[in-house]
């Protein structure tokens, strides 16, 4: 590519930049105080809730990461974005009435399901802000994927370049920021992908180019021949549980205006999940087409951007790709950074932060946050691997300790923890054996059952809670009453 293209794209990239900077700005005048910071009032309504769970959603892995599934095995380039549909009609008709306990994070929720107890607080939000930080890290990841490819940047500087785009907005303006932000690029990312779709759809002569020009395992039903049917179950499945218990997800329903509003909103969302999924698996299937033989499926994406269609047409592109990852990226930082100061400092200090200092406390919080993600990603390239393997190592048992705790009263915490360790277990033991991964495609499918039956045997074992539902919930009220008011 030309070093003029370069230029001109990473111009492009920081005008984006910049113009997001400014609505982190403008929505500062609405945050005055910590809870303002990190929650945004709690008052989202249809619109914005729909503009931000969906930019959420059609993120790095249902993007960029599904162009590359589809580029290697057809049409199970979409089972990325059925199972996002999926989870997030799942998780409200299942978690929707966390809403009106006006939670602050998953991991005081978990700890309610239990009792309100301090050990699971404790443990489930180390754990989930070291998943929070993962997920970051695959947003950094793809977003610097493609600039890297656009602007000529090395990969370090480009993980750097992204992470510090949405970093920026994120720090000044905190949740409200991330919300608008997200509906503007949502509405981006939308024309953009559609756009690509449809020209690279025309570019490779329609369904009877792709049929003619592709192997046919690659263009049967959802790619099951070339996928395998366990495997493509997995994915699908895997997605599902990621979406489940993602902080990111939750954080949504806790600031939506009522329970009402946050059900609608998610299966609005996630109808169109599924919808879209359409559009990034026609882009790989077509990148596969126009170049066969892609030393490196990551860069399938951007291949299409730059080398494919005219500059003027790859520079939106390449802020549609952005608006992806970022989009998602600002919405995982966020979420794990409330984690961090609402729970996480006090499991470390013993206390809550003053309410005078939350708001900076956040915003190093969320610097914090971000540098963590960065070295989580240093040398890693395969997107949907790098999801799959953490979804099933670290959310399986997540998922089953809050379905246990919330659905079956006679679930301990011990029960809980036991879910986490089985869970986690398991992954490892199917990552760690090639026959295993071969057949399975990941491990969340033995996951989830090794997890089950852990958390129903150590919760039988050990002393039933003695604390109601009614009584939990007012000791997590008193507490994040003292959150509000500390300092």
């Amino acid at each position: 590519m030309m070093v003029e293209n370069q230029i001109i794209y990473l111009v492009f990239f920081l005008l984006f930049l910049l113009f997001m900077v400014c609505i982190g700005i403008w929505v500062t005048r609405k945050v005055q105080t910590g809870e303002d910071f990190l929650m945004g009032g709690r008052g989202l309504g249809p619109i914005l809730l729909i503009g931000t769970t969906v930019a959420t959603a059609v993120g790095t892995g249902s993007s960029m990461g599904a162009v590359q599934t589809a580029y290697e095995q057809g049409w199970a380039g979409a089972f990325f974005g059925i199972g996002l549909g999926i989870g997030m009609i799942t998780l409200v008709l299942l978690f929707s009435d966390a809403r009106d306990k006006n939670f602050m994070t998953f991991s005081e929720e978990l700890s309610y399901y239990f009792g309100a107890s301090k050990v699971i607080k404790g443990a489930m939000s180390i754990i989930l802000y070291l998943a929070e930080v993962g997920w970051l890290g695959t947003h950094i990841l793809g977003g610097s994927i493609y600039l890297g490819w656009i602007t000529g940047l090395d990969p370090t500087t480009a993980k750097i370049v992204t992470a510090v785009g949405f970093g920026l907005y994120t720090i000044i303006g905190g949740y409200l920021a991330v919300v608008y932000t997200d509906v503007v690029q949502s509405i981006i990312l939308f024309i953009g992908f559609t756009l690509l779709a449809i020209l690279s759809f025309i570019r490779v002569g329609g369904f009877a180019g792709l049929s003619e020009g592709l192997p046919r395992e690659m263009t049967t039903f959802l790619g099951v021949q070339e996928a395998g049917l366990i495997p493509g179950l997995s994915l699908i499945l895997v997605t599902v549980v990621a979406v489940l218990v993602i902080p990111a997800y939750r954080h949504r329903i806790y600031s939506g205006k009522n329970a009402i509003v946050v059900k609608k909103s998610f299966i609005i969302s996630g109808i169109v999940a599924v919808l879209f999924s359409i559009f990034p698996t026609i882009i790989g299937l077509s990148s596969r087409l126009l170049n066969p033989t892609m030393s490196d499926t990551a860069f399938a994406f951007p291949y299409m951007i730059t080398e494919v269609f005219p500059i003027w047409i790859g520079a939106f592109l390449l802020v549609a790709g952005l608006a992806a990852t970022m989009s998602s990226g600002d919405s995982d930082a966020i979420a794990g950074t409330t984690i961090l100061v609402r729970d996480v400092y006090q499991v470390i200090s013993g206390k809550l932060p003053s309410r005078k200092k939350t708001i900076l406390f956040s915003r190093i919080g969320l610097m914090i946050t971000i540098g963590l993600a960065l070295l989580f990603i240093i040398g890693t390239t395969n997107i949907i691997s790098y999801i799959t393997n953490m979804s099933s190592t670290i959310m399986t048992g997540l998922l089953v300790a809050a379905l246990l705790g919330k659905y079956w009263r006679r679930a301990t915490w011990q029960g809980g923890i036991a879910s986490l360790i089985g869970g986690s277990g398991t992954s490892f033991t199917i990552i760690s054996n090639e026959n295993f991964i071969e057949f399975w495609g990941n491990p969340v499918i033995p996951s989830l059952i090794v997890s089950f039956l852990a958390g129903l045997i150590v919760s039988y074992c050990s002393p039933k809670k003695k604390i109601t539902n009614d009584e939990a919930l007012k000791k997590l009220e008193e507490e994040r009453e003292i959150f509000n008011n500390v300092g």
